[in-house]
This record gives C-alpha cells, structure tokens and sequence, in this order.
C-alpha cells in the first residue's frame, strides 16, 4: 500500500494530496538553485493559499532571502490575496479587467494599501491608457513585461508574450507611463523556451543555450536604459527550470517559480535538477474489463498548452500501470492495462500526477497535507474558497 493511501483511509476518492515532505524538499532545492537571489512564488502553479504562505513562512525561517513576495495571475486574484493580508504582489499578465484595476484604487486607506502592495504588468503604450481609464489620477506601480524570445531570422522560438523586445520599445512604453503619472519599478523577463523546456535532445541543449546568450546581452542594455528613466525596484527572470542560468544575470535581482513545489510531469526531463513528485491524484478502480486491465472513475484532468501526451496525466503508483493510449485520460472513465492490475479490486485507488501543477487544483475544492503515512491537514483550494481567477 502506497502511504498516500495510508495517510488518506477511510476519505472518497477522487482526491488530491501534496506531500509536505517533497513540497518541503522542492522548496529548498529550488532556493539551493537561485543562488542567493530571492524567488516569487508563481501563485497560479500553486493555487492554494495556504500553501503560498507555506513557501514563503519557510523561506523567512531559513537563510538566505529564499521565496519572496507573489507573482499573481490577475487582479482580482491579487485583489483577494491583499484583503488576506498579502503584500509585495506582482500581476506578471496585462489586464483588460478595468473594473479590477479601478478597485485598486478602493476608497480611503484601503485603496491607498492595494496600491502600495500590488504591481502590473504593462507592455505598450495601450496597456497604459487602459490603466488610466480605468482609474484616473492613482499612482499605481507598473512594471514592463519584455519579450524574452529567440528569434533567429524569420524563427521565433518562446512563447508569444509581449510586443516589447528593444531597448527602444521598452524605453517608448517606460516614457508613456512615466508620462501618464505611474510609478515604474520594475522589468520582466520570462524565458519559457529555456525555464518550460525539458532537456529532450542536443538541440534543444543548444538552443537553450543560445538562447541564455542572446537573452544575457539584450536583457543588460534594455535594463541599463530604462535605469536611465526610473529607479527600479526589480529585474525580475526565469522560472523552474531556468533558476541556474537566470540566476547567473548580475542585472536580474529576482526570480519567479511554482510548479517545481509540486514537481509535475512537464519537469522530469531537465538536466539540472529533478523534482520530487509532490502533487498527485487518487482515482479509485470502478470496474475491471479485462484481466491486465481495470478502469477508474474521472481523471480527464488534462493540462493547457500544445496539445499531445505531454499533456496528459501519468500513473505514479501502483508501478506497472500505463494509460491506454486510444482512450485517455476520460471524462468519466479512464481505463489502465498492466500486470499490477491483476492485483486492484473495486475500491482500490491508483495514484497520477498532473502534467502542470496549478491547474490540477481547479478539479478539487481541498488537497490533502500529508506527511509520511499521516494525515496533517485538509486544505482547500482557491476554487474550495470560491474563487475562480479564468
């Protein structure tokens, strides 16, 4: 018996469980990684507030500046983590939620806090006359999302982000913001094609590693010019699986991670680090439709991005169980074939991790704290505490 199920007898599956032991132990070996510089917690790879409070209450006990301050997904979720007493949050996605961005300003001291604690992300001269519509007069704290992409000729490797890649353009949208009477304090460099890449051949080594070159001397000369115009407060860069080489730019003064506190599928592949599986589900076995094969309840809980198996939840236990590959992972059944199946009956659970880590808390309103074969807390979710971010 896995000691997951131990620690969660006698509660319904389907459930979910972090295991506060490789949570803790990611925790640390992505501090260990940053070398030395501090690490926003990407809250939409966690999504569960006690748990963003976990990384960050660890951190201030350790030593070294570890995890600090949030990296948000939208306001509003920015929003809600202030009214809990959050502070230093960074909205690192534009918004066109006007109605959000003019509750920044809220009435009396209360607006005055959430535009000291919370930063946005702006990326053209239009995301600037959005915030001033959309509340007039506010010297809110913006930062400048940069596009961190390769480009090699007509090629774009990365993701499509931001509009902003020159130090022209970024010095454009600094002016117009300064002009608009926002307070600019920092800049932003996401490198997915490096960070959310796994190490799956020599070429995507290489172009990693291109990529870091290009992106280390552009990133220096679009950071010294907007120096030039505003006094930042930080250069933030990279994400789980880009701390190392991030890490290294002397120009970038912070870091952002998240889903390697859960260690998901997407992040077995790296070369510099593995993560221990720290999220994970339980479907329970519901039938048996052949000898080597039984079938679970739920479980179609498949991640965004480029669609294709990656995507798809793996089983983790027990060990000799695989999807079958022309069904899936299904709405309501999902049916695994292996010779550990001979050994399941009705009831029994099998256990899968998530492709992403966030995203598997949209299924499930409280995940399971466990610790060795115990039982330590039941938690919920930001969708257990009703809210719903899109």
């Amino acid at each position: 018996m896995h000691p997951w199920d131990q620690a969660t007898a006698g509660r319904s599956a389907p459930l979910a469980v972090v295991d506060l032991d490789a949570f803790e132990a990611n925790h640390d070996d992505l501090v260990r990684r940053a070398g030395g510089k501090p690490i926003r917690v990407a809250s939409k790879s966690v999504r569960v507030r006690s748990l963003v409070t976990a990384a960050l209450t660890r951190s201030r006990a350790g030593v070294g500046p570890g995890f600090h301050g949030i990296m948000a997904y939208t306001v509003r979720e920015a929003l809600w983590l202030a009214d809990h007493g959050a502070r230093d949050l960074f909205v690192a996605y534009p918004s066109a939620d006007e109605a959000a961005i003019a509750r920044l300003a809220g009435d009396g001291a209360g607006g005055a806090a959430y535009v000291d604690v919370v930063t946005l992300a702006i990326d053209s001269v239009e995301q600037v006359a959005l915030i001033r519509r959309a509340c007039p007069g506010l010297p809110f704290r913006v930062a400048i999302d940069v596009d961190a992409s390769l480009r090699l000729g007509p090629v774009h490797l990365g993701v499509r982000r931001s509009p902003v890649r020159t130090r022209e353009q970024a010095v454009l949208v600094a002016r117009a913001a300064q002009s608009a009477g926002l307070s600019l304090v920092g800049l932003m460099f996401y490198d997915a094609q490096i960070a959310g890449l796994p190490d799956s051949s020599p070429a995507v080594r290489l172009m990693k590693r291109r990529s870091a070159d290009d992106l280390r001397a552009r990133r220096g000369g679009i950071v010294s010019a907007v120096r030039d115009l505003a006094d930042l407060e930080f250069v933030n860069g990279g994400g789980t699986g880009s701390l190392e080489v991030t890490g290294s730019d002397p120009v970038v003064t912070e870091l952002a991670a998240g889903s390697g506190l859960f260690g998901p599928t997407l992040f077995d592949g790296y070369d510099a680090f593995t993560p221990t599986p720290a999220a994970a589900f339980a479907l329970p076995v519901v039938r048996r439709p052949a000898r080597d094969v039984v079938t679970l309840f739920s479980g179609g809980y498949l991640a965004s991005g480029p669609p294709g198996w990656s995507r798809v939840p793996s089983v983790h236990s027990p060990a000799g169980l695989r999807l079958v590959k022309t069904e899936g992972t299904g709405e309501v059944q999902t049916p695994v074939r292996g010779r550990a199946a001979r050994d399941l009956e009705l009831g029994d659970r099998v256990w899968l991790r998530h492709a992403k880590a966030g995203e598997l808390c949209e299924r499930f309103d409280e995940v399971h704290l466990v610790r060795a074969r115990e039982l330590v807390d039941i938690v919920p979710t930001y969708r257990g505490e009703g809210q719903n971010f899109g």
